[in-house]
């Protein structure tokens, strides 16, 4: 499945639709700090900090990257529970990873402590997790 990741800075209609439908099957626990779904989309998108994954003209995929001094870092990475375990979370992770290393830094992925799914997604790809 040919991924296409970008950061989003001017999302269509579509867009916005396809990103609340990746985040309405996110578990509570991944939205936090935010309070919903709908702040966590709309702070990413005013701080162009949503990266996603766009199939056929449709979004799978999005997570939030902090570009820091110490490295950019990944976050809320969440991806449509119909397209689960078919590579676009990896993709999404590994084409941001490229994007940091062009812009001469690292990444790492962030996670809330002990989240067992994170840790493996991090060795799988040997990159650093941080705890949220």
């Amino acid at each position: 499945m040919p991924v296409a990741v970008e950061i989003l800075s001017s999302p269509s209609e579509q867009d916005h639709a396809d990103l609340a439908k990746i985040y309405a099957d996110a578990p509570d626990w991944l939205l936090a700090p935010y309070a919903s779904a709908a702040e966590l989309i709309q702070q990413g998108l005013a701080d162009e900090r949503l990266v996603v994954g766009r199939f056929n003209d449709r979004l799978l995929g999005a997570a939030l990257v902090a570009r820091l001094d110490e490295g950019w870092r990944l976050s809320h990475l969440c991806v449509r529970q119909v397209t689960r375990q078919r590579g676009v979370g990896r993709r999404l992770v590994e084409e941001t990873a490229r994007l940091a290393r062009e812009a001469g830094t690292t990444l790492r992925l962030a996670a809330p402590a002990g989240h067992l799914e994170s840790q493996a997604l991090a060795a799988r790809l040997h990159l650093p997790l941080d705890s949220l």
